[in-house]
């Protein structure tokens, strides 16, 4: 994992713009670097690596609306509820809109992984489960600014999926066009996502220690993420 720069006591608070730059700094640590996914997204991967890692990543993406519905258990801003909830209706789906799981559903099917086997979690291995549930049990604990602040990693999500966009046609032509279509959905709703979470997180956080907090918490998000590549790829390995 790409080390973090260190960060120097601050004697005095970030102004916004800095904290903002201090923030994105942090996505030298995002699991676009992952071995695994440098791997994946060169074309270096098999077929049963890639059916793998949509098979795991699944128990995460199911697991984004139980994070928002905590988030949303804890906030006493109605503003924030109004807006917040537009997450879980995007990833469970609402009306006409079958919602991003269901799009990561037929992402497995692209790739050869029924819809029986996705929802049976057999595939899950136990470090991708211990991770997502560390990062759900902290949106239920934590203050809601802080488990909203652990979202920004958003920040870093639409290069990764323009990446595979780019990339995946080409190096995994067996992938049928259509089961893509959960990575062009989530390029918009990223940004849009990122402006409501990142304004919260800096209005929130402005003094020195809640800042550095901040610096903490996002850390820890993006390790969930690169520890459930460690264990895809492990689990691979095997």
């Amino acid at each position: 994992m790409h080390a973090a720069p260190l960060i120097e006591t601050q004697e005095a608070p970030w102004p916004r713009e800095e904290f903002e730059a201090q923030l994105r700094a942090l996505g030298s640590r995002y699991h676009i670097h992952h071995p695994f996914n440098v791997r994946m997204n060169s074309g270096r991967c098999s077929p049963d690596e890639i059916r793998s890692w949509v098979a795991n990543r699944f128990y995460y993406q199911i697991n984004i609306p139980l994070k928002d519905a905590a988030i949303l258990s804890n906030c006493d801003d109605r503003e924030t509820r109004r807006l917040w909830v537009q997450r879980i209706l995007d990833h469970d789906g609402h009306g006409d809109d079958a919602g991003g799981i269901e799009a990561w559903v037929r992402l497995g099917e692209a790739v050869g992984v029924s819809r029986e086997a996705l929802w049976s979690l057999t595939h899950v291995v136990p470090g991708v489960r211990f991770a997502v549930d560390a990062y759900v049990n902290f949106a239920r604990r934590a203050p809601w600014q802080e488990a909203v602040c652990s979202s920004l990693t958003e920040m870093f999500a639409p290069q990764i999926h323009k990446d595979r966009l780019a990339g995946w046609p080409e190096a995994y032509p067996w992938i049928a066009q259509e089961g893509l279509q959960y990575f062009r959905s989530r390029i918009p709703l990223a940004q849009r996502d990122v402006e409501h979470g990142l304004a919260v997180t800096l209005d929130y956080f402005t003094t020195p220690a809640a800042q550095r907090r901040a610096i903490e918490i996002l850390r820890f998000k993006l390790d969930v993420l690169w520890s459930m590549l460690d264990s895809i790829e492990r689990g691979c390995a095997t």
